[in-house]
């Protein structure tokens, strides 16, 4: 039997007496690409910091494999997971000090890990050049070496190729199918319907804070039960 990463029941989040997130039952499994679309606004990325647990729901629960989860969450659980921003800081240094820094925090030997991420997000020539050099798509490539530094098999990705060129976003895509291929279990937040379809094995829309269905790729885009999905699919505008 499959074993579950996350399961979600009655999750909500409210800010300002505004419902943010109101998710009644979702469950992630292990291995699994889960990609969420939906419009700006629709809680995509206040859902998956609270599946990193940076938030604390108003109602509802998380378990996190297996264990019911709990606020404050020790360290050891949330470094199980990575998590990619869309808007990532950065240290005020180079490539390599950036890479290596969670390393650093879990004081964990190198051994190559910073050079093997380097390299497979073609970073090398960058090593030694400071952030504030670089083009938003170079940025994002090393937030990504900095996450597969930490060897994470639970991954967060929000909206990871936002406003890159072709080829920063090519170059992503295809290390989020080879993560996936390797084993990772994946969640991933994008506007982008093209993107989602290449790479979901399975989908939510999410409006106002609600998954309103949640099916595998082929039958959301092909045949999907909620109106509200096809209009999306088919590039309506939908709230």
């Amino acid at each position: 039997m499959t074993q579950l990463i996350y399961h979600v029941k009655d999750l909500t989040k409210v800010i300002d007496k505004r419902v943010i997130v109101d998710v009644g039952d979702l469950e992630i499994r292990d291995g699994e690409l889960f990609v969420i679309v939906g419009p700006n606004g629709a809680g995509k990325s206040t859902f998956l910091r609270l599946l990193h647990f940076l938030e604390e729901p108003t109602t509802g629960y998380i378990e996190f494999q297996g264990q019911p989860v709990s606020m404050p969450v020790p360290i050891e659980m949330r470094r199980r997971i990575g998590m990619v921003f869309q808007r990532p800081e950065f240290l005020d240094t180079n490539v390599l000090e950036n890479v290596n820094y969670p390393l650093r925090l879990r004081k964990i030997r190198e051994n190559g890990r910073v050079e093997d991420a380097l390299t497979r997000l073609a970073l090398t020539d960058f090593a030694q050049a400071h952030t504030s050099t670089l083009s938003g798509g170079e940025l994002q490539r090393v937030a990504l070496a900095r996450l597969l530094v930490t060897q994470s098999n639970i991954l967060l990705l929000d909206e990871p190729t936002a406003n890159l060129d072709p080829y920063n976003a090519e170059l992503i895509e295809d290390l989020i199918r080879e993560l996936h291929r390797e084993g990772a279990t994946i969640v991933m937040v994008t506007h982008n319907i093209f993107q989602a379809r290449r790479l979901a094995g399975r989908m939510g829309l999410m409006l106002n804070g609600q998954l309103v269905e949640v099916a595998p790729a082929d039958t959301f885009f092909e045949n999907p039960k909620d109106p509200r999905v096809k209009a999306f699919v088919d590039g309506e505008m939908v709230y």
